[in-house]
């Protein structure tokens, strides 16, 4: 995390890790633009309308669609779920209406939706910077076992991002530079773990720990049972630990009940 932007955003430096964890999207044609879910999503909130009536509007078309979104990742969880949602629709929709975007195309449609959203353009692991715009593909070779666990609130990025700036007006808040994301990039592809632990940070986390303990239980948690290492996931809520092996990583899961939990693997670059 860097500094404020004059266009209210933040410059981050972060890296940006795909893992089997999917929402399912189902398009046909239609007169009208149309989403259906289960989840609890106001349409004016709701990524994947927003997506399908801008590129709709870019495109020129009179041509609808009726979208029917599944949801597996959890809502306001840190996971990217919607901004995943968002390049999905726009990269489904420029087949179903035989466009021909490019893929920075679409990366730079999906900028004016949401900072996360080109990241999905260039995965599965990238280094994004700015406020997500840039985005730097990383090749990551080794796949890694995953217990995500998401405890029973759901934060808003904008109240995180409020808080650190509370703070950081204040006082000085200490960084992570781009160069440890290099190094952390280069031992998680050796596997060189005490590295990690080390480099590892989030620098929201502190802020959303300090008013939902939880996280920070949760992450105690995974470390007794096992995690080589354990963080917040973006602007929070979700919680992720590294096991050294999908056994491991499921005989925690048995402790982490009642929170959502799930064991996923990290897609390399090669997959």
């Amino acid at each position: 995390m860097l500094d404020k932007r004059e266009d209210g955003y933040h410059d981050i430096v972060s890296l940006l890790q795909c893992v089997s964890l999917s929402d399912f999207l189902i398009m046909e044609n239609s007169s009208a633009v149309e989403v259906t879910t289960g989840a609890d999503i106001p349409r004016d909130d709701n990524l994947v309308y927003k997506a399908a009536t801008l590129m709709r509007e870019k495109a020129g078309i009179a041509s609808g669609v009726k979208i029917t979104l599944h949801k597996e990742i959890p809502l306001a969880a840190g996971l990217g779920g919607g901004s995943s949602d968002a390049a999905a629709t726009l990269m489904g929709l420029n087949k179903l209406w035989d466009l021909d975007f490019s893929s920075r195309d679409l990366a730079r449609l999906g900028e004016t939706l949401g900072s996360d959203v080109p990241f999905f353009f260039h995965g599965p692991a990238s280094v994004v910077e700015g406020r997500g715009e840039i985005v730097s593909p990383v090749e990551l070779r080794k796949s890694y076992s995953l217990l995500l666990v998401k405890p029973k609130i759901s934060i808003s990025a904008a109240w995180t991002y409020a808080e650190y700036d509370q703070v950081s007006s204040s006082r000085e808040v200490l960084t992570k530079r781009p160069a440890d994301i290099k190094l952390f990039c280069q031992a998680l592809e050796r596997g060189d773990f005490e590295l990690l632990s080390s480099l590892q940070g989030n620098n929201l986390e502190p802020f959303v720990v300090r008013r939902y303990p939880v996280i920070g239980e949760i992450k105690r948690g995974l470390k007794a049972r096992g995690a080589l290492f354990s963080s917040m996931s973006g602007s929070g809520s979700s919680v992720f630990g590294v096991f050294g092996s999908e056994r491991d990583a499921e005989n925690a899961r048995e402790y982490m009940a009642p929170h959502w939990c799930r064991v996923v693997k990290t897609v390399r670059s090669d997959a």
